[in-house]
């Protein structure tokens, strides 16, 4: 067939790529047709355009930026039908239930929903296709600050965020557990069975769940007489956090009765440094966790812990992603929890 005229290409310093270019972009610089940028884009110009009219569209759209607007296709498709649930890791089992739960409420209205751990954890998350805003209808975020999901959402894709700040802007519900509460419950249980010398075993991360239960945990134990807490931050793994339990262990004064971690992840790092001291629990020292996940009944003794419903974290917030696309108001849910009580913690030895 005839090659098209050739027409001077623009630059990428020009003018067409002060927004976002177009394939009418993309066919005056190359200097052919909508119709043939469409063909090769498209994939659909084998025995239509030649090789090289194909390889110079493709080589000009890389050079200009440009994307397919998957977003005004779907206007002819409808939705796309997909969320997009954003964790800060794949390697804790709570984000993996509340998968498990976000997906199963999106099945049954025929949505999909695509997990993506951010690669900064709890920091600010990339964009992880060419363009999420095109490909998708609404972003589920867990345990994440708002802010973090600016280059993913931009302005125009419905946010809901889970086990995050409420107090933070951007999101259209919150699905929260009572993570205030489930502290409460903890150190209730070991004031109440007289421990006064408690270590706190925080997650170094910076997040909204790890402050509240540093904050609670320091305002239940003020207004108990000579009930004193240490905080010993540690990374959210088995090997760092019995380094810092072994250090607070090992500390000057009078040694700590029991050791309230943010996870159950941690409180398996205490429980190894206890006994590496050659400390018994909970004979010597009581350990609680945080989340019930399967480590709690693997450790021995099983861990007194929080059971968080992560599943009912996920159905609530597919929930109301689906209220919001639907034009309906979303409601914003506090999940309780519960304190599950196992063999880790006993009165302070005598």
């Amino acid at each position: 067939m005839t090659e098209p005229p050739r027409t001077d290409r623009s630059g990428p310093g020009t003018a067409a790529r002060s927004a976002r270019p177009t394939s009418r972009d993309v066919a005056r610089a190359a200097g052919v047709s909508q119709a043939t940028v469409s063909l090769v884009l498209g994939d659909k110009w084998t025995g239509r355009v030649s090789e090289r009219t194909a390889g110079l569209v493709r080589d000009t759209a890389r050079e200009l930026g440009y994307r397919p607007n998957l977003a005004a296709r779907s206007l002819r498709l409808g939705r796309t039908r997909t969320a997009l649930l954003v964790v800060p890791a794949l390697t804790h089992e709570f984000f993996a239930r509340v998968y498990t739960g976000a997906a199963s409420v999106a099945a049954e209205h025929g949505f999909g929903v695509v997990l993506y751990p951010s690669p900064e954890g709890v920091g600010p998350a990339r964009d992880p296709f060419a363009s999420a805003r095109a490909a998708l209808d609404g972003v589920i975020a867990s345990s994440m600050a708002t802010d973090a999901l600016a280059a993913i959402r931009g302005t125009d894709l419905p946010l809901v965020m889970l086990d995050s700040d409420p107090a933070g802007s951007g999101a259209a519900a919150h699905v929260n557990l009572d993570i205030a509460d489930a502290m409460r419950q903890v150190t209730g249980h070991l004031l109440g069975q007289g421990h006064r010398s408690i270590v706190h075993l925080a997650s170094a991360v910076t997040s909204w769940t790890f402050t509240v239960r540093a904050d609670t945990l320091a305002e239940a134990v003020r207004g108990v007489p000579e009930a004193v807490v240490r905080t010993v931050p540690s990374a959210l793994e088995v090997h760092a956090a019995q380094e810092a339990a072994e250090r607070a262990l090992r500390g000057p004064g009078p040694r700590a009765t029991a050791l309230i971690c943010d996870s159950d992840v941690l409180a398996a790092g205490a429980v190894k440094a206890a006994r590496k001291l050659g400390l018994r629990v909970p004979d010597d020292i009581s350990v609680t966790g945080f989340d019930d996940s399967g480590l709690a009944t693997a450790l021995e003794p099983e861990l007194t812990t929080v059971r968080l419903p992560a599943e009912r974290v996920g159905e609530h917030g597919m929930s109301a992603l689906l209220a919001i696309l639907d034009g309906r108001e979303p409601e914003n849910t506090v999940l309780p929890v519960s304190l599950v009580t196992r063999g880790s913690t006993a009165p302070p030895p005598a």
